[in-house]
């Protein structure tokens, strides 16, 4: 088996589930605040989350930032058809892009699927005409505004 796509099936137990919850609700909670909520030690919730880090079954602590907040105002979804083989040049090409916030590859017709914020929609037809439709390789755009946010997946919850 190819390591390179091997994962290995890792158990989680009732503990570590509970640890995952608290830290998916308020990932600024102290292991403290963790070990008396479960009936733990500190340590023991630090030797778990050291554990699950290193399993790869939390991928990394972040900050999520409120885009309106920062003046980015318009929020746009883009399913990006591209020759196959420009496929992961004009993935690299749009990963490296601030206002690319994901990127996905996609089955059905269009190969790329992404999610990008900007200040305003002089900034979105910028980004569409300047960026996107320059990158060699890209055939067609559909581009679709947000008008409300009603979930957003911010990790998972088990």
């Amino acid at each position: 088996m190819d390591k390179k796509f091997y994962v290995p099936n890792i158990k989680l137990d009732k503990i570590d589930r509970h640890i995952l919850s608290l830290l998916h609700e308020n990932s600024r909670i102290s292991y403290t605040d963790i070990g008396k909520e479960i009936g733990i030690s500190r340590v023991a919730v630090q030797t778990r989350v050291n554990t699950l880090f290193e399993n790869g079954i939390i991928e990394k602590f972040t900050t999520v930032i409120n885009p309106a907040k920062v003046g980015k105002t318009v929020s746009a979804f883009f399913n990006v058809d591209v020759e196959p083989q420009y496929l992961e040049s004009v993935a690299n090409t749009l990963a490296d892009d601030p206002a690319v916030t994901s990127l996905y590859h996609m089955t059905g017709p269009s190969k790329l699927h992404m999610h990008g914020i900007f200040i305003d929609n002089q900034e979105m037809e910028s980004f569409l005409t300047n960026k996107l439709y320059a990158i060699k390789g890209v055939v067609s755009v559909d581009c679709q505004i947000l008008i409300k946010r009603y979930k957003s997946r911010i990790g998972m919850k088990l």
